[in-house]
């Protein structure tokens, strides 16, 4: 069960698994209508429509009973399907999958975390409920996992990386030449440097302007492309997106980098963009996984990345990228700087990233840790 009918890094990583499970199990899909339809249907999988909700976990006088209703109004609907399919196990994709999923029944729930939300009174229920009605909850880092027990002390809680395609994001399947030109690149300069992430402020996407901007100043020729959009606008929704990313725009324009800062809006070629930048940042304030992380490394692109949550798992310092505070637009500029400066070690940084990936993060690796958790939860 996913909670929504859009396209975000759950989503991605929920389609790679589903790739990797091919043949080993019987997949049915409830959803609500959306974009992931579409990339369902190349898959040969067609998803049970469900309701939706956009409602944040933040408490809300209006939204908040919203929510619940949807919430629970989709939890019916996947306990009927679940029934007449006679499933073995119902895997949700999302804390608020897992909400919905509370009321499932007699079917095994294995719910996926892929969120850490703020500590709070309405985290400790919320992590409670999922906790004793899944037979298992599986985080995407041992981040994600801490904050679990955090709210949820006695939950069943086990790690599981999301993974990464390493045949559609190989270095070898792109023309970087090619790829560069499209953003008005050469070959060698300027510097380019790129965040794919959704637009919204906990993403951090001010922190990569404002090192551009120190990188102009240094005399360093550099363009930011920022891939994604502000996907999550309803109202229930904890940040006002769409006013983030009017707020980036006026934020580039008062630095006077306005003209290198690309808005790419949502791009599907992202191996394509990926294989063309110098450097990847991830400047969230705070970062579950990174699933961004993996796929610049797959694609042998150094990366630069918040020292807060999952990325500090992923990247080795020094190694295949370099961990950053992401309150110090500063230090993202003199790791770019460098970074700019020595194209051997990008050229290192890289290639040790793409052999980390092969090691850890493949499809095979992460579908064979589901497939073993849903083996026991069905014991």
């Amino acid at each position: 069960m996913n909670h929504t009918g859009e396209v975000s890094g759950a989503e991605r990583s929920l389609l790679t698994l589903l790739d990797a499970l091919r043949g080993d199990v019987d997949v049915h899909v409830a959803a609500p209508p959306g974009p992931l339809d579409a990339l369902l249907a190349e898959r040969g999988l067609a998803a049970t429509p469900i309701t939706g909700t956009a409602g944040s976990l933040k408490l809300h006088p209006r939204h908040t009973p919203r929510a619940v209703y949807e919430l629970g109004r989709a939890g019916e609907q996947v306990r009927r399907l679940a029934r007449r399919l006679d499933a073995d196990v119902v895997h949700a994709n999302s804390i608020r999958a897992g909400i919905a999923c509370a009321a499932v029944g007699s079917t095994p729930v294995l719910t996926h975390v892929r969120d850490c939300l703020p500590s709070g009174a309405a985290t400790t229920a919320t992590m409670r409920l999922i906790a004793a009605r899944s037979r298992l909850l599986v985080a995407n880092s041992r981040y994600t996992a801490a904050s679990v027990l955090a709210a949820a002390p006695n939950a069943a809680v086990e790690v599981a990386y999301n993974p990464v395609d390493v045949v559609r994001f190989d270095p070898a399947r792109v023309d970087r030449t090619a790829q560069r030109a499209r953003f008005g690149a050469g070959p060698q300069e300027p510097f380019l440097l790129g965040v794919v992430a959704q637009l919204t402020p906990w993403k951090g996407q001010r922190t990569a302007i404002e090192a551009l901007a120190a990188l102009h100043r240094r005399g360093i020729p550099a363009r930011l492309l920022l891939a994604g959009s502000a996907k999550f606008t309803a109202r229930a929704t904890r940040f006002d997106n769409a006013a983030y990313e009017q707020q980036l725009r006026a934020c580039a324009a008062s630095l006077g980098v306005g003209d290198d800062v690309v808005f790419l809006g949502e791009v599907q070629d992202v191996p394509g963009l990926v294989g063309a930048l110098d450097a990847l940042a991830l400047p969230s304030t705070e970062e579950p996984f990174g699933r961004a992380v993996i796929e610049a490394m797959a694609m042998g692109v150094p990366v630069l990345a918040t020292a807060v949550g999952g990325p500090a798992e992923i990247v080795r310092e020094g190694v295949d990228g370099y961990l950053l505070d992401p309150g110090d637009p500063a230090a993202w500029a003199d790791a770019a700087a460098t970074l700019a400066r020595e194209p051997q070690r990008r050229a290192a940084l890289g290639a040790a990233g793409r052999a980390s990936v092969l090691e850890r993060f493949t499809p095979e690796h992460h579908a064979a840790a589901i497939m073993d958790m849903y083996s026991r939860v069905t014991a």
